[in-house]
C-alpha cells in the first residue's frame, strides 16, 4: 500500500474510460490497480436516503477492481473546511457511522 492509503480507508476514486467517481473502502492498491468496496457518486445520495428511511436499498456497495491505466486520482475521504466529507454525509443522513453500517467498526483505520 501507499503511505496514507491503508487498507479500509474511505476513498473517493476517479476514473477515466469512461469518466466515473466512486467512494467506498479501499480494499487493496497494487501497480496491477485499485481493488474497493463502493458506489457510484451518482447513486450516493440515493442510496444513503433509502438507508436513512428504512427501505429495502435497490442501490449498495460493490466490490470491484479497476486496473491501474483507468484511474486519475484517488484522494482520502476527508472534510475540507465546512465542506463534510462522504462519510460524515452518510452518518448525518443515514444516523448511523458508515463503518458501524459496514461492520468495520473494530478496524484500526479511520
Amino acid at each position: 500500500m501507499i503511505e496514507g492509503f491503508a487498507p479500509s480507508a474511505l476513498i473517493i476514486l476517479n476514473l477515466v474510460n469512461p469518466k466515473e467517481k466512486f467512494f467506498g473502502v479501499l480494499t487493496a492498491l497494487s501497480p496491477a490497480g485499485v481493488t474497493m468496496r463502493g458506489i457510484n457518486l451518482d447513486s450516493f445520495e440515493d442510496w444513503i436516503h433509502q438507508i436513512a428511511r428504512n427501505e429495502e436499498p435497490d442501490l449498495d456497495l460493490i466490490t470491484m477492481f479497476v486496473p491501474l491505466f483507468r484511474v486519475e486520482r484517488i484522494f482520502l475521504d476527508e472534510p475540507s473546511g465546512a465542506v463534510k466529507s462522504y462519510g460524515q454525509r452518510f452518518e448525518q443522513v443515514a444516523g448511523v457511522p458508515l463503518r458501524t453500517f459496514l461492520g468495520m467498526d473494530d478496524d484500526a483505520a479511520h
